[in-house]
């Protein structure tokens, strides 16, 4: 531990849904050995919750996920953190509305990250989600904010939470984690279908107008009143 920090009861019920959420990332198969992360910002701190580097999924729970502050220096934690902390970080330095991040290399999402191909608004649930195409970001290397920064130029000119790092991978975005864990698996499974689609000619793209109105709606409508 590099820093001294009060750990509350809401640190402790942060850092058990952030290990909680990365049993989502292999129930819905999005995640192999200890590849992927899910991160989550404190609220009312320059802090956040992730993951540990190179530690089994098996092996997570609340007491071995790590604070960090938004430069990646560990606050507290007994591990050191994952090896994409300082894309997670630029993150939330530059985007305020986040309030969780998620990684993964998941299959078909990642196919398309390594053609350097954007996934076409051919689907509803595609407008619905990510309001658009899933846009394609510039290779970078891992080891400091280089990947947080493509993420960030990326998105800020996208409506979509979800962003395909090239030759790299899938990262997304949430006003919450859960949300970013929801963006993770949903473009896994659009990236699946359009692949599936596209081995039997061109998928037809939605309009424009019908992508604004399916979004609208899905985004301000769908669902329960005050869960999203």
């Amino acid at each position: 531990m590099s820093l001294a920090v009060e750990i509350t009861d809401t640190f402790e019920e942060l850092r058990d849904t952030v290990a909680r959420l990365h049993g989502d990332l292999t129930r819905y198969e999005l995640v192999i050995w200890t590849a992927g992360n899910v991160s989550a910002r404190v609220p009312g701190h320059d802090l956040m919750v992730i993951k540990p580097s190179g530690v089994s999924y098996d092996a997570l729970t609340a007491d071995t996920m790590v604070v960090t502050d938004l430069d990646g220096k560990v606050v507290h934690g007994d591990f050191a953190p994952s090896s994409d902390t300082a894309a997670h970080a630029y993150v939330y330095r530059h985007m305020p509305e986040v309030g969780g991040v998620v990684h993964t290399h998941s299959t078909y999402a990642t196919a398309w990250a390594a053609r350097g191909e954007a996934i076409p608004c051919v689907l509803t649930m595609i407008a619905d989600e990510f309001g658009g195409e899933i846009p394609i970001g510039p290779f970078a290397l891992i080891g400091d904010d280089s990947i947080g920064r493509g993420i960030v130029e990326t998105l800020r000119s996208s409506r979509s939470p979800a962003v395909l790092m090239r030759n790299h991978g899938p990262f997304t975005v949430g006003r919450t984690a859960r949300d970013a864990v929801k963006a993770a698996v949903m473009v896994e499974d659009v990236a699946r279908t359009v692949h599936i689609a596209s081995a039997f000619g061109k998928p037809e793209p939605l309009s424009s107008e019908d992508i604004d109105r399916l979004y609208a709606r899905y985004q301000n409508v769908y669902g329960q009143q005050g869960e999203k």
